[in-house]
């Protein structure tokens, strides 16, 4: 039988945690790699956590993968990483390809909406 995208969400949001605007908070605080998997039209149109690498989601594996040429030096495979994206979705299928690819402190942030409804500070995003 054919899987659809919700039930690739499905299966990530049952495998990854999701953590709640406090304990995003807290790792952003802490120095964790805050990745925001939102096209960067997305981002220009309502911003980002402070912070936040912009990588969208179609480049992630690329990005996290040191072996890549398209590697980014942000990622470290021992360091925390939070994944967010708009409502949550592509969050927790970005981080549960974290995880696959090795990624052992990953957890999705969820989505920006909640963040910016919990009176979580924004920056606008870079040119």
């Amino acid at each position: 039988m054919a899987k659809s995208s919700k039930d690739y969400v499905a299966e990530a949001k049952a495998s990854v945690e999701t953590l709640d605007h406090e304990a995003l908070r807290r790792k952003v605080e802490a120095g964790a790699l805050v990745v925001d998997v939102r096209d960067p039209t997305e981002v220009a149109a309502s911003g980002r956590i402070p912070g936040a690498a912009n990588v969208s989601r179609g480049m992630l594996e690329f990005r996290a993968d040191p072996d890549s040429p398209y590697h980014d030096a942000r990622f470290a495979k021992d360091r925390e990483v939070v994944v967010y994206c708009a409502s949550g979705g592509r969050a927790a299928l970005a981080a549960k390809t974290l995880g696959e690819m090795g990624y052992e402190k990953v957890w999705s942030g969820g989505g920006f909406k909640e963040w910016q409804e919990a009176g979580g500070e924004v920056e606008e995003a870079e040119e």
